[in-house]
């Protein structure tokens, strides 16, 4: 598994796929959860999912093979341990960040 720390786009999209979402449904998501404040485009939105299909921590889930081939993907458990571990991480920084005093 991979070690580094996950981007903030990478880390939203992993949650907004912890229930079967498709790629607009996903921008929404995140947009949502960030009060706006993290806005994926297109681009950046594909790549994210087709490296997270490689590294097996999300996975399609249904294809709509009539109209436009809508696509949902949904997180795995590899998925899941990423979250966990970047979760840890993050608690660790707010807990020495907070040995600042103001």
């Amino acid at each position: 598994m991979d070690n580094n720390p996950l981007t903030e786009a990478i880390y939203y999209i992993l949650i907004a796929v912890r229930n079967p979402n498709h790629g607009y449904g996903i921008i929404q998501e995140v947009s949502s959860l960030t009060n706006e404040r993290v806005v994926l485009g297109a681009g950046t939105l594909y790549g994210a999912i087709q490296s997270l299909l490689d590294k097996k921590w999300i996975e399609l889930y249904s294809e709509e093979t009539v109209s436009r081939k809508k696509k949902e993907y949904r997180i795995t458990s590899q998925g899941i341990d990423a979250l966990k571990k970047e979760r840890i991480r993050l608690k660790e920084l707010l807990k020495h960040g907070e040995l600042i005093k103001n």
